[in-house]
């Protein structure tokens, strides 16, 4: 398999995937390829204009992407892809839509065979067993929790170390503990904005200048660079 799992979109004072723009160019290789556009995440904005969006910064980069609701055939269109791109937003609508389409065995099924996958906050989230470590607000109800388990871990997109100033509740550590206390099996991974995981055959690596905090059941949380080897992860 190869994917690309980026926490987020877009760094502060940066244009829309700015930062992640040369990993994705090098991930997907200097010829055009026929790249599948998930949107489903988006809310408060049509497909269309996240389509555009996408594409502002994928020809920068030689690429285009065309968003899987401008087919008749979405299941086809999946089958008929060179590489599956799914875009952050709201994790949950995501899962829902994905569900209610059928898609979610036809696109692992499809990365399973080699497929280039790339996605960002939800994207990368769907990536692992269920969505239960997103931190998206639950706005509509999909039929289960889980999702695609390209990878046995979990992912936390933009892990943050605190919390906002004058906040009382829990931190994100605070939060993923009391997951691991209760999915014990389980390795969650705090993605830091500016980062991203890249699987390639059996070969797991972090991209970017910011450590990963990974958590797992009566261990304590360890620090990870992009000099270790993720590989561990994936047993």
């Amino acid at each position: 398999m190869r994917l690309l799992l980026i926490s987020n979109s877009t760094n502060p004072g940066e244009s829309y995937l700015e930062y992640p723009k040369e990993y994705i160019k090098e991930f997907l290789g200097e010829k055009p390829l026929n790249a599948i556009f998930i949107p489903y995440a988006a809310v408060t904005f049509s497909y269309e204009e996240y389509e555009e969006k996408v594409n502002q910064r994928f020809a920068e980069i030689g690429h285009h992407v065309t968003s899987i609701h401008r087919f008749i055939n979405p299941v086809e269109a999946i089958q008929n892809a060179d590489a599956i791109v799914v875009g952050g937003g709201n994790t949950w609508q995501l899962v829902k839509m994905l569900q209610e389409k059928g898609l979610m065995k036809v696109i692992r099924k499809k990365v399973k065979k080699g497929t280039p996958y790339i996605g960002w906050s939800a994207g990368s989230n769907i990536a692992c067993p269920t969505l239960r470590t997103t931190n998206d607000m639950p706005i509509v109800e999909p039929l289960k929790f889980k999702t695609l388990k390209l990878v046995p871990f979990q992912i936390n997109p933009h892990y943050l170390d605190d919390n906002p100033a004058n906040h009382g509740g829990e931190t994100r550590e605070v939060r993923i503990k009391e997951f691991i206390e209760i999915n014990q099996d389980t390795y969650v991974v705090g993605l830091r904005e500016g980062t991203m995981l890249l699987l390639e055959e059996d070969e797991l690596v972090l991209m970017g200048n910011r450590n990963a905090r990974i958590f797992k059941y009566g261990q304590d949380p360890k620090e990870l660079s992009n000099e270790d080897d993720f590989s561990f992860l994936l047993k």
